[in-house]
């Protein structure tokens, strides 16, 4: 018999089915529906950064901005070093109006990843 995760009897194979799927959703644009896959994948699975990233997209993209930012702030704690996420918690401020804190970290992803977009919205020129 398949090993499950708490009471939901869901198995370590259909989380990454939602893992998947949730990456659909969003790729559709129903960012909301790949939230709710996700919370199922984070709550067996807490330490997944992966899954936490995602859904920090998921709730960027549905406009939930606090949710977003406590999200990119979990994978940045884990992973210091990821540029895209660094990026991503930027424009999340960027869209709160705290363009100080954006600032800082669209400066730290481009440090970290030379990539054109993260160089343009790190204004090293100004």
């Amino acid at each position: 018999m398949p090993e499950t995760s708490g009471s939901t009897g869901r198995t370590p194979e259909t989380h990454v089915i939602d893992f998947r799927a949730a990456e659909q959703l969003l790729n559709a644009r129903d960012p909301r529906g790949a939230v709710k896959l996700l919370d199922e994948v984070i709550a067996a699975h807490p330490e997944s950064t992966a899954a936490r990233l995602l859904r920090a997209r998921a709730f960027f993209a549905a406009a939930q901005l606090r949710p977003a930012e406590l999200e990119f702030t979990i994978v940045l704690e884990r992973e210091p070093d990821n540029a895209f996420a660094h990026f991503a918690l930027a424009r999340t401020y960027e869209r709160q109006g705290r363009s100080h804190q954006a600032r800082r970290h669209f400066r730290l992803a481009a440090a970290l990843d030379p990539n054109p977009e993260y160089l343009k919205a790190a204004h090293f020129d100004s």
